[in-house]
Parts: structure tokens; sequence; C-alpha cells
């Protein structure tokens, strides 16, 4: 029996992209793979964030380079191709960045259904079918031998809460993406998971229109909710498994929610 078979296996050598990395999730995932040895291309619209981040986890030996992009905006194949330019290589993508805009389906701007299926499906379809050329290529070079695509998802992917449409049908996309295209790509030794949290304290609540922010926010402080760590914890678990192993699918949620 080969040791190593069951062993975690570290990033070095590799070159991980976290979209979303300005804040919450996608900053702490940045902060994890980081010290796991990836070099980590950061891409958020705040370019002042990421540049402190990229300073921060220089400071701490890790490579670091900053992509300040609007996902929606800007071409998949596009930002792809800048950063594997400059950064030589693509290992792992994270789909990090996302919005959660809610409230009763009747009273909502018809914008914020927009900007969340740009933001949380076609921006993220669009990213990864970009970095599949990459990756495929990783899979067959990389010093693991193995590529991973690891997207955020949400609870609410697998069921569907009211005051939460639109939100809740963005991340039921998410998670059946996830795991139809896991199906397809494993056999080239592609990884593609889907990570699905309960509460997180994080900035994403926010940015909901007022009255429903206060409320939603009253619910998070209610419970001890999970922390932006926690969620890059699972992250980092799941791109350092050996070869032979993908986790599918992990969904976690604070002790408290129900």
């Amino acid at each position: 029996m080969n040791r190593q078979q069951g062993t975690a296996r570290r990033l070095d050598g590799t070159v991980s992209v976290i979209t979303g990395a300005s804040s919450g999730i996608g900053r702490a995932v940045a902060q994890t793979l980081a010290d796991q040895g990836t070099a980590v291309a950061l891409v958020a619209r705040r370019a002042e964030r990421i540049e402190a981040l990229a300073a921060e986890l220089r400071t701490r030996g890790g490579h670091a380079e900053v992509f300040a992009a609007d996902i929606t905006d800007e071409p998949g194949e596009s930002l792809l191709g800048r950063i594997v330019d400059r950064m030589g290589r693509l290992d792992t993508l994270v789909n990090a960045a996302g919005v959660m805009l809610i409230g009763p389906a009747a009273e909502a701007p018809l914008r914020e259904w927009r900007r969340t299926v740009d933001l949380n499906v076609t921006a993220l379809l669009e990213l990864t079918h970009a970095a599949l050329p990459h990756l495929r290529k990783a899979a067959q070079t990389s010093p693991r031998s193995v590529a991973d695509i690891v997207n955020i998802s949400s609870v609410a992917g697998r069921s569907a809460y009211g005051g939460a449409a639109v939100y809740s049908a963005s991340k039921f996309a998410v998670t059946a993406f996830s795991e139809a295209l896991r199906q397809e790509l494993g056999r080239e030794h592609i990884r593609v998971s889907a990570v699905e949290p309960g509460a997180v304290n994080t900035e994403i609540t926010d940015h909901i229109r007022d009255g429903m922010r206060q409320t939603n926010q009253a619910w998070y402080a209610s419970m001890e909710t999970l922390q932006a760590h926690d969620v890059a914890d699972a992250v980092g678990y799941i791109v350092t498994r050996p070869r032979h192993v993908a986790v599918a699918e992990l969904r976690m949620l604070p002790t408290e929610q129900t």
C-alpha cells in the first residue's frame, strides 16, 4: 500500500485563482491556500483591498498577485488570460464571489434579480468555462497530478426559502452545475466541489435593501454564526486531498442554525 495515498498534499508549485478575494470567504480562502504553498491570484473589484491582502500574504512568505476586475463585466477568457500570462499556469479555481439580495419577490427590484444571476451564476459559469483548458493542462503537469474547481454555493442551494427566491435559484444552479461538471471531468482528474455554508459572518448581509437587511442581521445576531475562516478551512481540506479523493459536496452549518 502506498503510504502517501491517504495524506494531505500541500499546494507548492501551483497557482490558485480566488474570486471575491477582497472580503469574507474569498479573502479567508486566499489566506488559507497561500499558507498551503500555492501562489494566489486575487480577483475582486476593490483593488485597494486586494492590494492590502497581497501585501499581507507576501509578508508571510506567500506569493500573491492582484487582478482588479468586475467578473460580471470582464469576459472570463480575458481575465484568465491575464492571470495565466503573469503567473504561468492555473491549478485551482475558487469561485467565491457572490451576492445575497433577498426579500419578498413581489417587492423586489428587478435590478437585484439581474445582479444576483449575473454574479452568482453567469460570471461563475463563464469563468469556469474559460478555466477548463488551463485546468486540463494542470491536471497533467501539476506536482499533484490533479486540478480543482471549488464553487461556494449555500444551504439555500439545497432548500429554497421564502424571501430568497432568486438567491436560492442561483445557488441551486451552482450546486447542480458543480455536480454535473464533476461527473464530466473526474476521469481527467479535475475535481469539482460545491461548498454549501449556512449563516456566515461576512459583509454579504450589508448589501440587502433597507428593512430586510435589519431583519436578516438580527437573525444572524441570534446565533453563533460560522466565520469566513471556517469555510476557508473546508476549502483547504478539499483541495489538499490526495489525487484519488474528491469531495463532491460539503454542507456546513452553525451548530445553532435550524
